[in-house]
């Protein structure tokens, strides 16, 4: 027989030695030509070596994903070869390792489900709150806008398909600024910007920029900032889909408000509204908005107004995070370092843009105190890690919130923070 060759061939060397079968599954053939070597060892007193397979295993039954595999291999010729027991300690290594690999693939799969079947809920809820919002709030917007009902459906998230009509609503329009009102001031904006590529002289153009007196040159300055405006999905950026709508609405409200021109920070507040409304109504709630008395202190840098907003915001602090507003104590770490972009992009720089729609939307609903409420909410949510941190980490940190903050976690520290000192609410307060 072969395996009678293969021994008379191998009489005159040492060692016993097999190889593994390149099935994976199978280990009767190892056992078994053990068994044999065993046996005729016994009856000769000679040593053995089973056959040596005719080429060394290089095609699998399947294609190894990583190096795992490799385990099984024969080592180069070069080298000595694995002993029987070192061949099954290896099968049985890697049998270890492929079924660690199924518990994580199994693990992964259970975990992808999870979430889909979330999201499959999540979904469900938004189209069932869509149909409440579409046939019965927004109809008697008025009269249902404060009721409980509405508040706690509200404070869910709205639906993107009603999200910037609630807007809107929400924020009003107390310039009564119309359609046509915006088209006037988009027309003066282009005529500037004609004018600006006629002269071509960017020295002026910037000089212009930062005088009080002459805050529509500030138009120009746009253009630099709608390119750092939401980088990553490009819509915005030169040639992207939304890059001419947001370069409108930014220099129309230039031209509408020269007192406070363009400041940086506002091309984000433009860019969300622009993605949940038309043209000329994201210009409406865009005015709006930046008229109300926290944005038109901040953009307008009043800086008393500002230092009463910070002074507020740790009454509140301290009331509910106590521990941490000594550690910020401590390093003589400020409100101003982190809260002004967080204020200036109403969050939308800061967060994830679902979840800062989501900020945005019971802002609408409960004005600037729930900024500052956020605010204490990403503070509460990193409270642990913040301890360990000392100034510049803290700083740096909070300029760049970790990506995967998610809604479910931010939204349950927000809730818990008490916005009420001493009896007094913020209004009060601040």
């Amino acid at each position: 027989t072969l395996f009678k060759q293969a021994i008379k061939q191998s009489s005159t060397r040492s060692n016993c030695q097999t190889v593994p079968s390149t099935d994976t599954t199978d280990k009767n053939k190892i056992l078994i030509t053990i068994l044999l070597c065993v046996e005729y060892e016994a009856r000769t007193g000679r040593t053995c070596k089973p056959p040596p397979q005719a080429t060394r295993r290089k095609n699998f039954e399947f294609e190894p994903l990583s190096t795992t595999a490799l385990i099984l291999e024969d080592r180069p010729s070069n080298l000595p070869a694995k002993s029987i027991e070192e061949a099954l300690r290896h099968r049985q290594e890697y049998d270890e390792m492929v079924a660690e690999a199924k518990k994580r693939e199994i693990k992964e799969a259970h975990k992808r489900k999870r979430i889909m079947k979330e999201r499959f809920k999540q979904e469900e809820n938004i189209a069932s709150a869509m149909v409440i919002w579409i046939n019965e709030i927004l109809p008697n917007w008025e009269g249902m806008r404060t009721t409980r009902r509405v508040r706690e459906l509200w404070w869910q998230g709205l639906p993107p398909s009603v999200r910037g009509k609630v807007w809107s609503l929400a924020i009003g329009n107390e310039l009564n600024i119309t359609h046509e009102l915006y088209e006037i001031f988009l027309s003066r904006a282009k005529e500037r910007w004609k004018s600006f590529s006629e002269t071509n002289s960017e020295n002026d153009v910037e000089d212009a920029g930062v005088s009080v007196a002459d805050r529509e040159a500030s138009l120009e300055l746009i253009k630099l900032d709608i390119s750092r405006t939401f980088p990553s999905f490009y819509i915005f950026q030169k040639g992207g889909p939304y890059h001419d709508l947001l370069h409108s609405v930014l220099g129309a409200y230039t031209c509408y408000r020269p007192d406070v021109g363009y400041v940086q920070g506002m091309s984000f507040i433009a860019a969300v509204l622009i993605l949940n409304l038309e043209e000329a109504d994201a210009f409406i709630a865009f005015a709006n908005l930046l008229n109300k008395p926290c944005q038109l202190a901040f953009f307008r840098v009043d800086h008393s107004m500002m230092l009463k907003y910070f002074a507020a915001f740790e009454v509140f602090f301290e009331e509910n995070l106590p521990k941490l507003f000594l550690h910020f104590k401590s390093y003589s770490l400020t409100p101003d370092i982190y809260l002004i972009d967080w204020i200036f992009t109403l969050y939308s720089k800061s967060l994830p843009l679902d979840l800062a729609c989501r900020v945005w939307d019971v802002f609408c609903r409960d004005g600037e105190e729930f900024l500052f409420r956020t605010g204490l909410g990403i503070l509460r949510l990193y409270e642990d890690i913040l301890l360990q941190m000392d100034f510049i980490h803290i700083a740096q940190f909070l300029t760049k919130l970790p990506e995967d903050i998610t809604s479910e976690k931010l939204f349950s520290c927000i809730a818990a923070i008490q916005m009420q000192n001493s009896n007094k609410k913020w209004a009060q307060v601040s």
